[in-house]
């Protein structure tokens, strides 16, 4: 892949990971519910996410899956259920009281617990499919084989994930921190019922949504 295509790429990965979306929007909210640190294991979840999307992409088991209308739907399905199933979590989980200590063991997530929230909410989005099967052939090169775009396509993957990375960790940051240093149970309050509200409407979102 040419040095100034893959410069061209990398701008324009790190502009749609900046974008708002549903995945910098989940990493924020994560991030402002239970701190920086679920955040970044989040984040880490979402690239992971990516990297599989990226390897569907180029061994083409995404086109498969964008034409068929079936699977589409059933990959709807699946976000949307667990999309509603964080909503559900959010508005039922408790604020605790205003001392920080108990609002701290109410927590109880693990790294892994979060890192694996990135991954389904990644995976689960038949959007990120369409997505890089539109996006990542704008810039392979013309006249390549088979073998060099399956290469190329990896090679943007990666970029894009590291742009995503770098991003995402930078919104668990200042999320996380500024939640921090506002935690109250009344915060607290707030912030799952609006989780909960957003996740509902990115369920809806996922299941209208079609692709074109």
């Amino acid at each position: 892949m040419p040095f100034d295509l893959w410069v061209s790429f990398t701008i324009a990965a790190a502009i749609l990971a900046v974008a708002p979306g549903p995945d910098n929007l989940f990493v924020l909210l994560q991030s402002a519910i239970y701190g920086a640190r679920a955040g970044v294991f989040v984040t880490l979840g979402l690239c992971v996410g990516v990297c599989i999307q990226t390897m569907l992409a180029a061994f083409g088991v995404a086109a498969v899956v964008a034409a068929s209308p079936t699977l589409l739907f059933i990959i709807q399905c699946a976000g949307a259920a667990y999309l509603l199933y964080l909503a559900w979590g959010a508005w039922h989980a408790p604020a605790g009281t205003d001392d920080e200590a108990s609002i701290k063991k109410l927590v109880k997530l693990t790294p892994f617990q979060y890192w694996r929230r990135g991954i389904l909410m990644n995976i689960t989005n038949p959007k990120v499919l369409i997505f890089f099967l539109a996006f990542f052939p704008q810039f392979i090169v013309k006249g390549a084989t088979e073998t060099q775009v399956m290469i190329q396509m990896l090679i943007m993957g990666f970029t894009f994930m590291m742009c995503t990375l770098v991003v995402f960790l930078m919104v668990a940051w200042c999320a996380g921190t500024l939640a921090d240093r506002l935690r109250s149970a009344k915060v607290q309050n707030i912030l799952n019922k609006t989780s909960a509200v957003i996740f509902t409407l990115l369920a809806i979102s996922t299941l209208l949504w079609k692709a074109n």
